[in-house]
Order: structure tokens, then C-alpha cells, then sequence
């Protein structure tokens, strides 16, 4: 590529259209081009370097644990936390780049819960699985800011995460309210907002656009203690919260890839949406009785509210505000929802028929935008809407037959027809 840049510049001079100053600045500018183009790839291998050097010191150690006395053992616990923060302080000092950086905070971040295992392990301190990550995630969280590493901030909302569902999903019987997983991701917030402002449209920022919603969609769960059919209501609310979010003046200018917000959310919902489309799951819901003032009340009204906040913060940002029913789904299902607890048979119709309805609103915002994986979105919404209904109705198999071969059709037909006509729009702007 290189080479072919240069035999251009070359023939460009020879037939007098740019002269050897304007040459001269072409070559320095895909130079340093190629130069901010590597840096990415360095710090990625810098980071995976920093993680291997120090899990593989853990395991050599490991290998030979046994033979050494107490005070070896805990030199050696120490040691790789030492060199971590000698390397991180010569980044600092020196000022050095991004890579250093970030291959030096991963590899401190590992030796800090290295260190805290060891010791414990080496004088007996009691402690649980929960209790270690909670440490360990305090004391790698100032990191962030020191190093201004996103590798760590990365971690940091991973391992908070899977402190959240150690704690409170019983895997040890334990079942205790990760309260302080809220309080970890928040610390991680003001660095998350600061990425957002430097530059919204890198890779690395729609990263975190994905891990921030993923990380609380795992976790909520958790926060669920005897009223587990709020759980459903938790979850629409905090759907809800993530597509209002996305479809924010700041946030809404990104593409869907990078928009993990407006993705996680308008999937949740339909998915909330598919599984109260079956009338079991409405009547294990009216056998429960559900109380409003409990903690996953509480926790339903806050998400309502910051949903409903965004949704008319968006409304207002927005001076042509086009009506998108996803925005509304968190509406419509409280609704449904509060229905559901009296009428389970009404509450099943109204999710089919709201499911169907965010099916064809889908297809037709892809056809009038001419994106064919959002037409094809809708498509799934009333596809699976249509195939749920085979295993709770009494349909013959000739029936279901026709309905999938009509299905099949209508994704072929519509994507035809949809193709057919962006060629002709087109073709009609190039004349």
C-alpha cells in the first residue's frame, strides 16, 4: 500500500500536477497516519501482554508453592504487586503512551487480587468468594483515573458484575442484596462520561456503550428477593431506561452498532413481551401476591421514573420528534402488567397483539429508511409472535405448515421489494 502511495506521489510530480512541497506533506500525512493507526493495535497487545505476564507468574508460583517457607511465600505475594506499581509510576513519571498505561494497569489489577489470594491463603484469613471481589475491585477502581486506563475500567464493571451474581443469586446460599455492585459501577461512571466527551464514536466507547447495559441486565436479577414477579416489571422499567437513553440527542446521532442502548433495549422488551405472550406465565403471576412496597417495588418505581424522565427529555431535545413506539414499551407493559394481575386471558391477547403491532411498526421504519436489518427485525417480532402460538394452541400440523411456508414468503417478498426499490432511488438520483 505503501509503495503504491508513493509510485502515485511519484508520477503526480513527474507530470507536473503537485510540486515536491506539496509531495512532501502528502507522504508525512499518511505517515502519521499509519503511525495513529498502530497505536490501537499496540496498547490491545499491550493490555493482553500485561494479563498473561501476570497470570503466568501466578502459575509458576503455584507450581512450586509448596517449598517455599512463610516469609518466601509472602515475598512472592507481594513481588508482582511491587513491580505492577514500579512500572505504572514509570508510565506516570515518564509520561509515557497509552500502551505503557494500559498493559501496566491490567497487569497491577491482576497482581492486586493475586496479592490479596496469597496472603490470605498463607496466614489463614477467612474470607468468601464474594468478599475477596469486593476488595479486590476497591482497591484496582482508583486505577481508572491514575493510569486514565479504559482496560481497568473494563475489568473493574466485569468483576463487579461477577461479584453481583455471586452475592445475590445464591450460587453458595447465601442470597444477599449486591447493594455495593451499584456503588462500583458508579464509581466508574464519571471516567465512562469523560470517554463519552473525548470521543463518542470510538470502538473502545461503544465497548463500554455495551458493557454498562449488559452488566445490569445480568445483575438485576439479583436485586430480586420474594416478589419474583416484579422481576418482569424490573426489567420492562429498566428496558425502558436503556432505548429512552439511546434515542437522546447525544446518543442518537451513533449507529445501531455503536448505540448499544437503543439495541438492548428495543430486543428486551421483546423479548418480555414474547415470553408474557403464553397464558401460564399470566397465571403463576396472579398466584403470586405482589406487593408495591417491597424492595423490588421501590426498584420498579426509581426505573419507571428515570425511564419516564428520558423519554421526555428525548421528546423535548428533539425538534422534529418522529412517534416511536419502542419508546413507549415500557408504558405499555406496566400497563399490561397491572391488567395481567386481574385478567390473565385479556393481559395474553394485549401482549400478542402490542408484540404483532412493534412487528410491523419495525417494518415499517426499515422500509422507509431503507435499512434492511431493521425490516427484517420487525419481521423476527411477528415471525416469533406466530411461532410461539403453535405450542399453546391446537393448530393441525397442515396449518402450521402454510403459516411457516407464509412467514418464509414474507421475508422474501418484503426484502425483494424492498431492494427493488432502492435500486430504483438510486438510480433515479444518479440521473
Amino acid at each position: 500500500m505503501k509503495s503504491k502511495i508513493n509510485n502515485t506521489i511519484s508520477e503526480l510530480i513527474e507530470q507536473n500536477i503537485i510540486s515536491q512541497e506539496v509531495a512532501h506533506r502528502i507522504t508525512e500525512y499518511y505517515q502519521t497516519k499509519a503511525t495513529s493507526k498502530s497505536k490501537p493495535l499496540f496498547t490491545i497487545f499491550g493490555i493482553f501482554g500485561g494479563a498473561l505476564v501476570g497470570l503466568g507468574l501466578i502459575l509458576i508460583l503455584a507450581h512450586n508453592w509448596d517449598a517455599f517457607s512463610r516469609s518466601i511465600k509472602t515475598l512472592f505475594a507481594f513481588f508482582p504487586l511491587l513491580s505492577g506499581q514500579i512500572i505504572s509510576g514509570y508510565a506516570i513519571l515518564k509520561k509515557k503512551s497509552s500502551a505503557w498505561k494500559e498493559s501496566s494497569g491490567t497487569f497491577l489489577f491482576f497482581a492486586i487480587g493475586a496479592a490479596i489470594a496469597l496472603v490470605s491463603q498463607i496466614y489463614n484469613i477467612p474470607s468468601d468468594l464474594s468478599g475477596f471481589l469486593c476488595i479486590w475491585i476497591v482497591l484496582g477502581l482508583p486505577l481508572i483515573y491514575v493510569l486514565n486506563s479504559k482496560a481497568v475500567a473494563m475489568l473493574v464493571i466485569g468483576f463487579a458484575t461477577y461479584y453481583a451474581c455471586e452475592l445475590g443469586y445464591a450460587f453458595n446460599f447465601t442470597d444477599k442484596t449486591p447493594w455495593l455492585y451499584l456503588v462500583m459501577l458508579l464509581a466508574t461512571i464519571p471516567f465512562y462520561l469523560k470517554e463519552l466527551k473525548r470521543a463518542k464514536s470510538a470502538n473502545t466507547t461503544a465497548i463500554f456503550n455495551m458493557l454498562f447495559p449488559l452488566s445490569l441486565i445480568v445483575t438485576l436479577g439479583s436485586f430480586v428477593n420474594s416478589n419474583w414477579s416484579l422481576g418482569f416489571l424490573m426489567y420492562a422499567m429498566l428496558f425502558g431506561v436503556f432505548y429512552n437513553l439511546g434515542k437522546t440527542s447525544f446518543f442518537k446521532e451513533l449507529q445501531l452498532r455503536q448505540n448499544s442502548f437503543v439495541l438492548l433495549g428495543s430486543l428486551g422488551t421483546v423479548i418480555l413481551f414474547v415470553i408474557l405472550s403464553f397464558n401460564d406465565i399470566w397465571y403463576e403471576i396472579q398466584r403470586k401476591i405482589i406487593h408495591l412496597n417491597s424492595q423490588e417495588g421501590v426498584i420498579v418505581t426509581v426505573l419507571f421514573l428515570i425511564a419516564l424522565a428520558l423519554f421526555i427529555y428525548s421528546k423535548r431535545s428533539s425538534e422534529k420528534s418522529k412517534f416511536n413506539l419502542f419508546q413507549y414499551g415500557f408504558m405499555l407493559f406496566a400497563i399490561v402488567f397491572i391488567i395481567g394481575a386481574e385478567h390473565a386471558a385479556l393481559a395474553t391477547i394485549l401482549s400478542n397483539l402490542i408484540l404483532l403491532i412493534l412487528g410491523v411498526f419495525a417494518v415499517k421504519i426499515g422500509a422507509d429508511t431503507f435499512r434492511f436489518s431493521v425490516l427484517n427485525y420487525g419481521l423476527l417480532i411477528i415471525s416469533a409472535t406466530i411461532i410461539c402460538r403453535f405450542f399453546d394452541t391446537n393448530m393441525s400440523f397442515v396449518l402450521r405448515g402454510v403459516l411457516f411456508v407464509l412467514v418464509g414468503l414474507g421475508f422474501f417478498l418484503s426484502n425483494f421489494i424492498m431492494l427493488k426499490k432502492q435500486k430504483a432511488k438510486h438510480i433515479k438520483t444518479l440521473n
